[in-house]
């Protein structure tokens, strides 16, 4: 079982690890752009500071992390070739990355955040096929290209899930200190 609890600065040099072996993993299959050099320990003191970085915990250590961002993110403003299906309050998921041998951490993230909000966007490399392919399950629309901050382009993806259709797709997630 997943439990997802804020990131504390203690984390950090795990997570620095997992960023390192995510980046080898991406490169390995055919994603070797993605995060060149980051996140940084800065870029994760950062969402530490702002409430924004969560770890997720398995068999007591951390299993993989995530930025959960309340939008709007700037960098959604544009996008081309699609469009948002509306244009209503989403929250984002940046950052996210699982350690190696355990699995289930995006769907966990993911689950997390519709337990947040009912709109969620998230967005990846071109290259990022497995990312592509949880988020294809998981039932996102991929709705077009956006451009990061350093003018990159990145597939964009969306989902709206209604409280009702979350209750319902509950599996074996818990935020620590609340089981469900």
């Amino acid at each position: 079982m997943i439990t997802i609890r804020p990131t504390t600065p203690e984390d950090i040099p795990t997570l620095l690890e997992i960023f390192q072996a995510a980046r080898a993993f991406m490169a390995a299959n055919g994603n070797p752009t993605q995060w060149v050099n980051r996140p940084t320990a800065a870029d994760i003191e950062r969402d530490i500071s702002k409430g924004n970085s969560y770890v997720c915990i398995e068999d007591g250590a951390i299993a993989g992390t995530f930025a959960y961002i309340p939008g709007p993110d700037p960098t959604y403003k544009l996008i081309e070739n699609g469009q948002w299906p509306d244009e209503e309050p989403y929250s984002v998921i940046h950052r996210l990355a699982g350690s190696k041998g355990h699995r289930g951490v995006a769907q966990a993230a993911i689950q997390w955040a519709f337990e947040q909000c009912e709109r969620l966007r998230l967005d990846t490399h071109e290259n990022n096929h497995v990312l592509q392919a949880v988020l294809k399950q998981e039932g996102f629309l991929h709705c077009g290209t956006i451009y990061v901050e350093d003018g990159t382009p990145r597939w964009a993806y969306f989902k709206h899930q209604t409280s009702e259709q979350g209750q319902n797709n509950k599996k074996t997630i818990q935020t620590a200190g609340n089981a469900q």
